[in-house]
């Protein structure tokens, strides 16, 4: 136990001294000073702009910003779902793979444009080499850039004064890319290299078993599509198991690599926006905020998934380990229970154990953490403004115990704002809500099942909570691969991605037009412990009166029912 407690906290630790070191570089980056690669991306920089007529001087009203985001995704996934529905006229396909069927062609398309990466298929047995390159991976970098681009546009607005315009979206998407995916990911994915993730154009290896059965080892471009799954929150992996296969995922130190990569963009945006603000205190608050929800949800998934499972405590079964159902021996609980926190907190989707496995408390605190909202750390650029949602609401409701008018940055919080924050976070909870009720009622929804009972309810929930927070993880054991389950699951994406962003874009707005007020001796303070507090109550209380009842009926029910010698 010990062991893995200092495994915890050395990856706190990490994270905790990478986030100023990457967002101090992020807010240069996006400021347009000169960094260490700005000899080398500077000119690619301006002909980019040169080459696609943007001018990058000129400013975007936040209804403009928005609209080019979108304009940017629709025209990904179009070039998306062509390549995946004419895959077999396409080059790099040595297995000589079929195109996908209208629906799942439709849903892969969407997950990896919204920056989700559900998966309704087994990578190595779907997707050729030329749509795992020129396909998922070019859009891991789109759909993190977009994110990226957006979360600027957001911090512009609630630090800016009085400004009409919250930046240029394809002068952000172009940094993000440049200066921050990237070379990162270049050198990441030479590292995983080295760590034995393949990075070829090769056909399946035939092989033979110990058991004398033949087998096909799958080869590909690995490697340069796991460095950005990972630093990009998509999580989509090239093979089926994820980063639970040993050429995704190795050895424990590039286990240890990828769950930093996890969070560490998300975590340096929190710095980003201290220094955006002129004042540190903002972001280490957001920080605090994020860490100590973090903290918590991984103390509970680690509790849960070390007790063993109740119903082999009679007979000789070795609990020893913990519950290891699902898990990789090589990683084991820690390295299981840690990946799984920073996954569905962080919005990414990989996976390096099968969740559908997990006691029932730990799914349910996986649940939980993507319906968060993906906030704590979240995906890259989305996490942050996703946050920025519940601090206006922190602040209002604030505001409302010391009958002061709220105000957050020395702007105050009036009922635009407040409405906008809400219509953001309804949204999210209905898609969730309501998927996940007509699954469980229609026929065609039921039909995915594994399990009867709770557990069943609970992979229905997951699915849908997985899809509408823009996720991407899943419990193994529901077939999500049929026209309604694609469909539906699709809808949800586009609602949790660019619904919530284009909400969360006009709040930026609103906030830029604000002259700031001096702050006075009654000003609350949004810097502090007393206010890091109170954001956590605020978002543990909103979305867990939200969600209690599924929960309760879901993995609550199964949980007591497990206990009390019942399983399903």
């Amino acid at each position: 136990m010990w062991s893995d407690i200092l495994h915890f906290i050395a990856f706190g630790l990490i994270i905790l001294a990478l986030t100023p070191i990457i967002g101090g570089y992020m807010h240069r980056v996006y400021s347009g000073e000169r960094v260490l690669l700005s000899p080398v991306m500077g000119p690619v920089e301006r002909g980019v702009y040169r080459l696609a007529g943007v001018k990058s001087e000129e400013g975007q009203h936040w209804t403009r910003y928005a609209a080019a985001a979108l304009a940017l995704s629709a025209a990904g996934f179009v070039v998306l779902y062509a390549i995946l529905r004419l895959q077999h006229l396409l080059p790099l396909n040595p297995a000589n793979l079929p195109p996908l069927s209208p629906h799942l062609a439709f849903n892969t398309a969407v997950s990896f444009v919204t920056n989700t990466n559900w998966q309704s298929y087994g990578g190595e047995t779907t997707m050729s080499h030329f749509s795992q390159m020129a396909g998922l991976t070019v859009q891991n970098f789109l759909s993190a850039a977009t994110g990226m681009a957006v979360a600027m546009a957001v911090i512009r607005g609630f630090v800016g004064a009085q400004v009409k315009t919250v930046g240029n979206f394809y002068v952000d998407l172009t940094r993000s890319i440049l200066y921050i995916l990237l070379p990162i990911s270049f050198i990441t994915a030479l590292f995983l290299v080295y760590q034995g993730v393949p990075q070829n154009f090769s056909a399946p290896v035939a092989a033979k078993t110990l058991e004398g059965a033949d087998q096909l080892i799958a080869q590909g471009p690995v490697a340069s599509q796991l460095a950005i799954k990972q630093l990009g929150t998509n999580g989509g992996g090239f093979f089926n198991v994820n980063s639970a296969h040993p050429y995704e995922n190795p050895t424990p130190l590039s286990n240890l690599l990828q769950t930093v990569f996890i969070i560490l963009v998300a975590a340096g945006f929190t710095y980003t926006y201290g220094r955006m603000a002129k004042d540190l205190r903002q972001g280490w608050a957001l920080f605090g905020a994020m860490g100590a929800v973090f903290v918590a949800c991984l103390a509970a998934v680690y509790a849960a998934e070390i007790g063993g499972n109740p119903a082999f405590a009679s007979t000789s079964v070795d609990q020893a380990a913990g519950n290891m159902e699902g898990k990789e021996v090589r990683f084991g609980v820690a390295g299981s229970s840690l990946w799984a926190v920073a996954t569905t907190a962080a919005s990414n989707g990989s996976v390096n154990s099968m969740h559908d496995s997990f006691m029932p408390l730990g799914g349910l605190v996986l649940m939980f953490l993507m319906n968060l909202g993906e906030i704590i750390f979240g995906g890259v650029g989305s996490g942050l403004y996703g946050m920025l949602l519940f601090v206006v609401l922190a602040v209002f409701i604030g505001g409302l115990m010391v009958g002061r008018t709220p105000e957050y940055l020395g702007k105050k919080i009036e009922s635009k704002e407040v409405k906008l924050s809400i219509l953001a976070l309804l949204l999210v909870s209905v898609c969730v809500l309501t998927g996940s009720a007509l699954a469980a009622v229609l026929p065609q929804g039921l039909s995915s099942l594994q399990d009867a009972g709770p557990h069943g309810l609970s992979e229905i929930l997951y699915a849908y909570s997985s899809a509408s927070n823009n996720n991407g993880s899943a419990f193994a054991g529901f077939t999500a691969n049929t026209p309604y389950h694609n469909t539906a699951l699709g809808v949800c994406m586009l609602i949790g991605r660019f619904a919530f962003m284009v909400v969360m874009l006009a709040v930026a707005g609103s906030f830029a037009l604000k002259r700031p007020a001096p702050v006075t001796a009654g000003t609350f303070p949004t810097h502090t412990l007393t206010f890091v507090v109170l954001l956590v109550v605020v978002i543990v209380v909103l979305q867990g009166l939200t969600f209690f009842p599924a929960f309760a009926l879901g993995p609550i029910a199964e949980h007591f029912a497990l206990f009390g010698g019942k399983t399903f």
